[in-house]
């Protein structure tokens, strides 16, 4: 079998996370890697047996796929180039700083029949999967993404570092336009906003209530659902779902004749616990080479995006103070 060349534009974290599952699907040929730190791109070409380069133009024409997990800044400039030669592209979250540049990007994709994927990988986690299949008419959604400063990330602040996968996943589950938005946030160990919290109303009638930080010594990541039938409750690190169910039976215990009602019953569902960002990669790969339909539509990359960068907007309004969480 033929294997698909690939290439990973960017090799730091995220990149490197790119590298190593690439390495391990079989039907990819990992034909090198790009990044303008000439030492970190030979330290990850020696491990997985490929090449290096400092200039990502070079990889151009060998390559069939590409992931590009550069600064933010640099996603439009990087991703147009691999698109305007033919290559399919995985580009890391957020999409870019702009919805034009974002429009333009899926515009020459969409030109050149080419698949152009956003790094939204909590999608693939298998909890998400599962819930999507649960949750039908939600009323309240609450999500909490709490987790310590990295003073790797530098370009971006919690919004589009990490409160972005919560919105991308709670707009596809609500399925509804937002009408009202109101945004808090403040500025503790960086330049950007580094806590933030999130209040949406949606045109169904459901609120969602979103939290977000990288300043917190304890790492959270969490989902709950309230249905009019059920509470769903998910942990995106342990991949886990608990349903809790309105129950009304009454039992009698018989050794002591005492009564008690059951308020609830309680289902964890079984959950596949494959890696996400390798189904990630292997989506793409379908879509690339088989035309398999996108996970989420395009429109819904752009109204992910649409609303992160309105949280922005919010929070800019309200001259965030650096350093001290005060909101005058």
């Amino acid at each position: 079998m033929r294997k698909i060349r690939v290439g990973v534009v960017g090799v730091g974290r995220m990149g490197q996370y790119h590298v190593g599952v690439y390495s391990q699907i079989f039907q990819t040929e990992l034909v090198g890697v790009a990044d303008v730190n000439e030492s970190r791109a030979r330290e990850i070409a020696e491990r997985y047996n490929t090449v290096a380069y400092t200039d990502y133009r070079e990889l151009r024409d060998q390559v069939e796929v590409v992931s590009v997990a550069v600064p933010t800044r640099l996603h439009y400039p990087v991703a147009r180039d691999f698109l305007q030669a033919g290559v399919h592209v995985l580009l890391e979250k957020p999409m870019a700083p702009s919805l034009e540049e974002a429009r333009e990007l899926f515009e020459i994709a969409q030109q050149n029949g080419l698949a152009l994927h956003i790094g939204h990988v909590e999608r693939f986690n298998g909890a998400v999967q599962e819930l999507k299949k649960i949750v039908e008419q939600p009323i309240f959604i609450e999500s909490r993404r709490l987790g310590p400063f990295e003073p790797r990330i530098q370009d971006e602040g919690v919004v589009l570092d990490l409160m972005i996968h919560d919105l991308d996943i709670i707009l596809h589950l609500v399925n509804s336009r937002v009408v009202q938005l109101n945004a808090l946030g403040c500025s503790v160990m960086s330049g950007h906003e580094d806590l933030a919290s999130l209040q949406l109303l949606f045109e169904n009638g459901c609120i969602a209530n979103i939290t977000a930080s990288r300043v917190t010594q304890h790492k959270i990541r969490t989902l709950a659902v309230t249905q009019r039938d059920a509470y769903v409750f998910l942990n995106y690190t342990d991949q886990d779902i608990h349903i809790h169910r309105h129950a009304s039976s009454e039992h009698i215990l018989t050794k002591m004749e005492l009564r008690y009602k059951q308020e609830s019953v309680v289902e964890r569902i079984f959950v596949h616990k494959d890696n996400p960002l390798k189904l990630e990669l292997l989506h793409l790969l379908d879509c690339a080479t088989n035309g398999a339909e996108r996970e989420v539509p395009v429109d819904g990359d752009l109204y992910s995006l649409e609303i992160a960068l309105q949280i922005l907007e919010k929070l800019k309004e309200k001259k965030v103070h650096l350093g001290t969480c005060l909101i005058p």
